[in-house]
């Protein structure tokens, strides 16, 4: 592949995902697909192979991307708690933000698709897990370093901490200002940091 024509896929599953983030999976019709993307037909068929083909491989780009902002807020940060903390702070922002909806298009996904949609509906899923696991790795390590207490569940510890990302990007789609997003965001961090061990905390 080309990198005119890896850069032109790219810049199509971006399109891809401003759309079905908006408008979600049902209510995105070809041709929206095709006046968004700006391809005939025939061309979205040849490179995403359908309508479920363009949108799993959306889902999986847009998945990817908040994973890599995760780790690139995890590694500015000397501690796996610490990172943590910083990165519910930085979602306290969202309202802040121009992004089709302040709701997690995974979680979106996921409450909108059923069993006629069960290939999309596994990768949501799947993904979803993906990034429950790296917040449980996160946990895992601050336990190997002594940060916080090897008793704790580090998978319990990883699945609260996605429900209460999904939690508070579902907050912030409410009519609510972005003062009240930022103080939520802050007492989650803050509850992050105090799990930490008074040697760490000091």
């Amino acid at each position: 592949m080309s990198r005119t024509t890896l850069y032109n896929r790219q810049e199509a599953l971006e399109r891809a995902i401003q759309l079905f983030w908006q408008k979600g999976f049902h209510a995105t019709s070809l041709k929206d697909i095709e006046q968004v993307l700006d391809m005939r037909p025939g061309s979205i068929y040849a490179a995403f192979g359908n309508k479920n083909g363009l949108f799993q491989e959306a889902l999986e780009h847009y998945a990817h991307a908040a994973l890599m902002e995760l780790e690139r807020v995890l590694a500015s940060h000397e501690s796996p708690l610490l990172g943590l903390a910083a990165y519910m702070r930085q979602l306290g922002g969202i309202r802040d933000q121009k992004i089709p909806s302040r709701a997690c298009m995974l979680v979106k996904s996921l409450l909108e698709l059923g069993a006629r949609e069960q290939s999309a509906l596994d990768k949501v899923e799947k993904l979803l897990a993906g990034l429950e696991t790296r917040f449980t790795e996160c946990f895992i390590e601050a336990q190997r370093l002594g940060e916080i207490d090897s008793e704790l569940d580090a998978v319990r510890l990883g699945r609260r901490l996605q429900a209460e990302v999904m939690g508070l990007r579902a907050f912030a789609q409410r009519d609510v200002d972005s003062a009240a997003v930022h103080a939520l965001a802050e007492d989650m961090a803050s509850s992050i940091e105090e799990m930490r061990n008074d040697s760490f905390a000091s």
